[in-house]
């Protein structure tokens, strides 16, 4: 057994998503590449049914290369 150095990067050609959701009903925001629309519809939300609280994510695809 021998040991063999990787290493993660983001996986070309590929974006960050930005997601959020209501951590007091259902509701969801629309998925999207930018941060700032997401965070402009929790705003809204918020303004239509007093929610205050949301789970955001963000994702990316990731690569495990070797480090050679």
């Amino acid at each position: 057994m021998r040991y063999v150095k990787h290493r993660i990067t983001q996986q070309p050609d590929t974006w960050l998503t930005f997601a959020a959701e209501c951590m007091t009903c259902d509701w969801k925001a629309k998925s999207s590449t930018d941060g700032a629309p997401v965070d402009v519809e929790c705003m809204t939300h918020t303004g239509r049914t007093g929610h205050a609280t949301f789970r955001r994510s963000c994702t990316s695809l990731a690569l495990v290369e070797r480090a050679e």
